[in-house]
């Protein structure tokens, strides 16, 4: 389900190139109905983290979705355990939780943020023993 939601996530951002291809044929390209739907409020960036770089606590008021494309994540959501992530994996943060993310201590980590509008509000560091999984978030 979430790499659902990230290939839509994919597909709304390359908007403009579907809408070349679809010129460039004359061929059907959709069963059924399907249109393109504005996607300004949509924001994606790619981002390289260090060996154990990561964010501080943070929260987006309308959410984000992470695509781990090469290396290993880390994430945590305050109140939950840290979790980690392989390439391939996707997450998605709903609006307003607070969390942070990035790579593990011993590898390098790029990932893919989508961003659905709004503001992102930062917070404080995230220590070492948060980082760790050692201490409760």
């Amino acid at each position: 389900m979430k790499r659902v939601a990230v290939l839509i996530g994919l597909a709304a951002a390359l908007a403009g190139s579907t809408r070349w291809t679809r010129a460039q044929s004359s061929q059907p390209l959709f069963t059924g109905r399907s249109e393109v739907v504005d996607s300004k409020d949509l924001s994606i960036a790619r981002r390289n983290f260090d060996p154990a770089a990561r964010t501080y606590w943070h929260s987006h008021d309308k959410g984000q979705l992470l695509f781990i494309e090469q290396g290993r994540a880390r994430l945590q959501r305050r109140g939950e355990a840290v979790k980690e992530l392989k390439a391939g994996d996707s997450d998605y943060t709903a609006p307003n939780v607070v969390h942070w993310h990035g790579a593990v201590p011993n590898e390098r980590l790029m990932q893919i943020n989508i961003g659905f509008g709004g503001t992102t509000k930062w917070l404080e560091a995230v220590t070492d023993e948060e980082y760790a999984g050692r201490s409760k978030p």
